[in-house]
């Protein structure tokens, strides 16, 4: 007992073997184990990205048609809202000027580069 007064005196424990007073009334075993969890890497073509990690060549899916993103992504509205130029694929004359929510993750296929990493 004179390690947990010690202890609540003054926050620390002075002698070695206070430390094994103080865990002694812990049953074994209590304690829960570390979760083995580890996240599924993510295939390449469904990748989920916030829109400002958008790059020039990246793959967006429409209802109708495939996108793709031509000029690197800015923002507005005090960063809450990304824009990108997207044109449709092998159509250049049909651009536009595509909006997210900057928090929001969207759906993007990147193409993989000469290394092998997108």
């Amino acid at each position: 007992m004179k390690c947990r007064r010690a202890h609540e005196a003054s926050g620390t424990l002075d002698r070695p073997d206070c430390a094994t007073e103080l865990t002694r009334d812990i049953p074994p075993g209590t304690a829960r184990p570390r979760s083995s969890k580890k996240r599924k890497p993510q295939s390449a073509a469904n990748d989920k990205i916030l829109p400002m990690e958008l790059r020039v060549g990246d793959r967006l899916s429409d209802e109708t048609v495939e996108w793709e993103v031509i000029a690197p992504p800015y923002s507005t509205a005090g960063g809450r809202i990304v824009h990108a130029r997207v044109q449709r694929i092998n159509e250049p004359d049909s651009w536009e000027i595509r909006s997210w929510d900057a928090s929001k993750r969207i759906g993007v296929g990147r193409a993989a580069t000469e290394g092998g990493k997108p």
